[in-house]
């Protein structure tokens, strides 16, 4: 092996994003002495390259349409057309997550965690070698190690991206000159999203989509509404189309879409591809450790103590097992730290919130009612307008719903979804009366405060119960 022996750690976390970091500063918590080494920057993919970044050119490009459309109406006016300043935009972006890369070195320092730069590679169930950043090289001997190597994005032959006609997510979040029109390729959460951003600024948007719907996966009346609003402000959409052939040239791309037994070519000054992405397991050294990974998925398969195969060898987030969310991955780190230490701990849950920081916002906690219908549930929902909700009117918001599922025979909360302002903020407490086996009675009892979008949730309960305040009745009451 080249290099010499240099030194030892209790637990070694290969990779300081999400997973990795949270599961560092509970075993540093936990009184573990703690060595993480990051290849790239401390927060990984959804600090520096997504998450983050994306949510502030998001907020940026949402109030410009905001004033631009709603404005006049409430009384806000500007002498001129709202520009969105994209070198201005850059510094605030990057002063963000410069604030928050600044804040997980701080935690890890106060949790004791040493961090190295450099990239990992496993050697055997307790050894590793270091490649520093100038390529020096050591070894590294562990008690414990915890993988958290995120996720690396997917790619299409013929489509690779080359920073300059097709771009990355990467790419698009550090532009500091839009164009003038845009194609997607992929239409799911992140080409949703800066899709959305980039039209917003001023771009012309074509988002091109494999599946029958944007958003493949999630409750189709989600991905309807989101269709709705991306049309309306001009965005064009191309779902169940693929993408077959691309052209580029230096004025722009040509991509070449088949749908129906059709085939048309769009054409764009830049091509954004954001297919998905895949676990970044390869080149990992996990056959010299024993470690097994899925041929298939390239995921490491892991228990619910997030301990793979070889019982002191644990992985956590993107690489173990999909969804691939930061929330996710949070708590993976956490129950990894603490299998560690020894304590009585697991990965359960029964209700995985996701949002999408579209407008209208999207979000999604349990399960819809098709879902629950499947898995053995008679559930009935109920569908609360924010037409009907005073703090809606109040914030110029009244285009949205919520949707409460529950089961008919014992009223339990099943599952919720949403589509409008702030709706990401009301899945926690749908996720947590869910994890406590609440019912719809109990949620319709529980006070929430006056004007607040948090009331949408006590208004779509007690519209489930047939006992609705601020809409008409259009039902017997249900018995208690």
């Amino acid at each position: 092996m080249a290099g010499t022996y240099a030194r030892s750690t209790a637990v070694l976390v290969v990779g300081g994003g999400p997973g990795g970091y949270m599961a560092a500063i509970r075993l540093g918590q936990l009184g573990r002495k703690v060595l993480l080494v990051e290849k790239d920057q401390l927060g990984g993919e959804c600090l520096n390259r997504g998450c983050i970044p994306s949510k502030a050119l998001i907020h940026l490009a949402s109030l410009a349409e905001a004033v631009r459309g709603e404005g006049p109406e409430i009384g806000l006016r500007s002498s001129g057309d709202i520009q969105v300043d994209m070198a201005s935009a850059q510094r605030w972006k990057d002063s963000v997550v410069a604030k928050e890369r600044s804040g997980v070195a701080s935690l890890l320092k106060s949790a004791g965690v040493a961090v190295l730069p450099g990239t990992a590679r496993l050697t055997g169930p307790r050894s590793a070698e270091l490649t520093a950043p100038d390529g020096g090289r050591e070894r590294i001997d562990f008690e414990q190690a915890i993988l958290a190597t995120g996720a690396v994005q997917s790619t299409i032959r013929g489509f690779e991206t080359d920073g300059d006609r097709v771009v990355s997510a990467y790419d698009v979040l550090n532009w500091t000159q839009l164009p003038g029109s845009l194609l997607v390729l992929g239409g799911g959460v992140t080409g949703c999203e800066l899709g959305e951003f980039a039209a917003f600024a001023g771009v012309a948007v074509t988002i091109v989509e494999l599946m029958p719907q944007l958003l493949p996966g999630m409750d189709p009346e989600l991905a309807r509404e989101l269709t709705r609003r991306l049309e309306a402000r001009g965005v064009k959409t191309w779902t169940g189309a693929r993408a077959s052939a691309l052209q580029r040239s230096d004025s722009g791309v040509q991509v070449t879409v088949e749908k129906e037994g059709a085939t048309t070519v769009l054409s764009g000054e830049r091509l954004f591809v954001t297919v998905g992405k895949r676990p970044a397991t390869q080149d990992l050294g996990l056959e010299d450790a024993g470690v097994e990974r899925d041929p298939k998925t390239g995921f490491i398969p892991v228990n619910d103590r997030q301990a793979t195969n070889v019982e002191n060898i644990y992985a956590v987030g993107d690489c173990c097992r999909p969804p691939m969310l930061a929330h996710k991955a949070y708590r993976e780190g956490v129950v990894a730290a603490e299998a560690i230490a020894g304590l009585p701990t697991r990965y359960q849950f029964q209700a995985m919130p996701s949002v999408v920081f579209t407008v209208p916002e999207l979000a999604s906690v349990g399960l819809t009612s098709p879902e629950a219908e499947a898995a053995g549930f008679h559930p009935r929902d109920a569908r609360f307008p924010y037409a009907a909700l005073g703090r809606a009117h109040a914030s110029h918001a009244t285009d949205g719903w919520v949707k409460l599922v529950a089961d008919e025979p014992s009223g339990a909360i099943l599952g919720f979804q949403g589509a409008g302002a702030g709706v990401g903020e009301l899945v926690g407490e749908v996720g947590f009366a869910i994890e406590m086996g609440a019912n719809v009675r109990d949620l319709a009892q529980t006070i929430h405060p006056h004007p607040t979008f948090s009331e949408l949730l006590q208004e779509v309960a007690l519209l489930w119960l047939g006992e609705p305040m601020h809409v008409a009745r259009r039902n017997s009451p249900r018995p208690s």
